[in-house]
């Protein structure tokens, strides 16, 4: 489905400590990109923006640069923020295009994203485009290695952006893109130098819009090419049978309940059993949301196709169970789940 026009796009830029965000964030308020950005900035205890950039600080700020984009230091509700935000700009206070909301380095993106799928204050305004993650080339593997918050950070991951490959070798830099693809199949990997990133790797990348991201990249939901020791993983689960809704809808409820907190991203596009249409959706833990996609084309080859991103999320379970939501399977399969009981 094709975005509200007028819904505010909403980046959620995440990132362990050092990773480069701030670097980042400055480029892309310089750059001649002719769209005004409101910033929400949430490091909390300091200005996390260059003090060229925040004119002054204070408990709660927001300044507009010479460049026409328009920062706010947060250190408050998000959804109140937000609102706030978007009275000023339909009353003509405040003229901004996009939101690009930059989270501390030990965030955990899953209460933010969650944000935009149950505050209706905000959905009513404000469309998340994507979660944007920065790892460090120089620290990255050992950060994955001894943070949990970096490995959520690449799970909930839209675009991956690995910053400071000038500090390491050729080979470093692709063990570490290897190692990313493995821990999060479904999102781009791109790589950054001194900040400098192609807006297209950070604007408009349509995570959350998966039928669109879809059309453009058919290999958006890429299979991970072999398993790994990270806690944090992917897989994929395909069907070529049509499925059936209130089964799936029910088997994923399930999962939610039982391993909802460990589910950090998961979203797909289903072929459901005597639609026209596909249906699109997507989760993040505990939230999960669907809605139409675009009819089927004739002669066009139909498949589900579901990603999952979690924390050791138990593969076979998910898959032998989406099995059976297939139309026309016999068990039921809540029975996957019951034998574990």
């Amino acid at each position: 489905m094709t975005p509200s026009p007028a819904l505010v796009p909403v980046t959620l830029l995440t990132g362990f400590l050092g990773s480069g965000k701030t670097t980042l964030l400055n480029h892309i308020l310089k750059a001649a990109h002719g769209t005004r950005i409101a910033v929400i900035e949430n490091e909390l205890g300091q200005a996390g923006i260059d003090n060229e950039i925040l004119l002054q600080e204070r408990e709660e700020q927001i300044v507009e640069t010479a460049n026409g984009c328009i920062c706010c230091t947060v250190r408050g509700d998000l959804t109140r923020i937000l609102a706030e935000l978007a009275v000023k700009r339909a009353g003509g206070a405040l003229n901004f295009e996009r939101v690009i909301i930059e989270t501390t380095g030990m965030a955990d993106p899953g209460p933010v994203a969650q944000t935009f799928f149950v505050e209706d204050e905000v959905a009513a305004d404000y469309r998340l485009d994507g979660i944007v993650t920065l790892v460090d080339a120089k620290h990255g593997a050992r950060t994955l290695q001894d943070h949990a918050e970096a490995r959520r950070q690449v799970g909930f991951a839209d675009r991956l952006l690995v910053t400071k490959t000038d500090l390491v070798s050729a080979n470093e830099t692709r063990d570490l893109v290897q190692r990313l693809r493995r821990m999060n199949a479904r999102a781009q990997v791109a790589t950054v130098e001194h900040g400098r990133a192609a807006l297209a790797d950070v604007l408009d990348v349509g995570g959350f819009e998966l039928d669109a991201a879809l059309a453009v990249d058919p290999h958006f939901l890429e299979e991970p090419a072999h398993p790994h020791e990270d806690e944090i993983g992917s897989f994929v689960f395909r069907a070529q049978r049509p499925l059936d809704l209130e089964k799936l809808e029910s088997f994923l409820g399930l999962l939610i309940e039982r391993y909802g907190d460990d589910m950090l991203r998961y979203k797909g596009i289903v072929e459901v059993a005597g639609r026209v249409e596909r249906v699109i959706f997507q989760g993040v833990q505990r939230m999960v949301g669907s809605e139409p996609g675009a009819r089927w084309s004739r002669g066009e080859k139909r498949e589900s196709v579901i990603v999952f991103i979690g924390r050791r999320l138990p593969q076979a379970i998910f898959i032998s169970g989406l099995e059976l939501c297939a139309e026309g399977a016999a068990a039921d399969p809540a029975s996957v789940l019951r034998e574990l009981a």
